[in-house]
């Protein structure tokens, strides 16, 4: 009896110092080391924005503090950057990328050019859940929803690629309530969106408020622009009314809630590539949240004006793996409407 409690203390002492030997490995992993954050957009606009703020206080939060640093990769709606860090990028937990949560949808309606199976990804978070809401400029007259919806002509909105919000989002609108939209894709972010509608080019966009205030916050304390329609109630902005108060039947509020709402809280992601060791997956997802809680950061993002109201990597892995689970009919329609 003696000698199987001593071999059973023995095995206990070997899998403790083993863990202890293993939780020290990944502890100084990412000493000296540096990490990539892939924004899938162009410098200026609002993914680019979070993963700068993000970057420049997270590395305190991993063990070993390595350097992050953050690089724009633009192209198809930020498909080019899902695909590198899924075929590329080297599964080490030094990659990390920031597309946009539509593509995953891309997948699932089985469209050309993706590459990735984003149920694979590991998934590190999001910062903040998108309010959609839609920016113009005032100088078109179209000042108001209701002014919108009795245009004469279609509004001319901005958009970067099939899977992002600028695309998705108005495309719902003009289906779910009956908005007149000439949707014009390609730029390559919600910058360069901007300045197309400040120079005329284009009339506005819809997007994440909190990224719309943010990045034309001028814009909107000029009174140039304005926001006319937004998905959940913005405290400071009782007056903009409500997306789903305009959607008359059953079909259109599921429209607006699954191709909208839901769909916002999942724009943002945070992802690293598939295969990366589960306990950095961990100590990734950890930092992100506490870097989403520390003051520094947090008197940060509130000088950029960026909210923050985060989901973590756990249930957005949920989230996305949920869309693969869609009823069918209704997934036939939104991939009908998106096309």
């Amino acid at each position: 009896m003696l000698k199987k409690v001593c071999s059973l203390l023995a095995g206990i002492t070997v899998l403790a110092l083993c863990s202890t030997a293993a939780q020290a490995t990944t502890h100084d992993f990412y000493k000296g080391k540096t990490i990539r954050i892939i924004v899938g957009f162009a410098a200026g606009g609002g993914f680019d924005t979070y993963a700068r703020a993000i970057g420049r206080h997270m590395g305190r939060h991993i063990p070993g503090n390595p350097t992050i640093i953050v690089e724009n990769m633009t192209g198809a709606g930020s498909l080019i950057a899902a695909n590198h860090t899924y075929k590329v990028a080297k599964p080490d937990g030094l990659t990390m990328a920031h597309p946009i949560g539509g593509i995953f949808l891309l997948q699932v309606f089985g469209k050309p050019g993706v590459e990735f199976d984003a149920r694979k990804f590991e998934y590190v978070g999001v910062p903040v859940k998108d309010n959609l809401s839609c920016a113009l400029m005032r100088a078109s007259g179209i000042t108001s929803i209701e002014k919108w919806l009795t245009a004469k002509t279609p509004v001319k909105l901005g958009g970067v690629a099939p899977g992002s919000t600028t695309d998705d989002a108005p495309k719902i609108l003009a289906a779910a309530i009956g908005v007149p939209i000439q949707l014009v894709s390609g730029y390559k972010g919600t910058a360069a969106i901007r300045l197309a509608a400040e120079s005329g080019e284009v009339v506005g966009g819809c997007w994440g408020l909190e990224s719309i205030r943010a990045t034309w916050r001028k814009g909107i304390e000029m009174g140039e622009v304005a926001v006319v329609l937004q998905t959940l109630p913005a405290p400071d902005m009782p007056n903009v009314p409500l997306v789903i108060n305009f959607a008359k039947t059953e079909e259109a509020r599921q429209l607006v809630k699954v191709g909208i709402q839901d769909a916002g809280n999942i724009t943002r992601p945070f992802v690293v590539t598939p295969g990366t060791p589960k306990d950095r997956v961990q100590l990734l997802r950890k930092a992100f949240m506490d870097t989403l809680k520390d003051p520094e950061f947090l008197t940060d993002a509130q000088k950029a004006k960026l909210e923050v109201d985060p989901m973590t990597g756990e249930e957005l892995e949920r989230t996305v793996h949920g869309l693969f689970k869609l009823d069918p009919v209704f997934l036939a329609k939104l991939k009908d409407i998106l096309k």
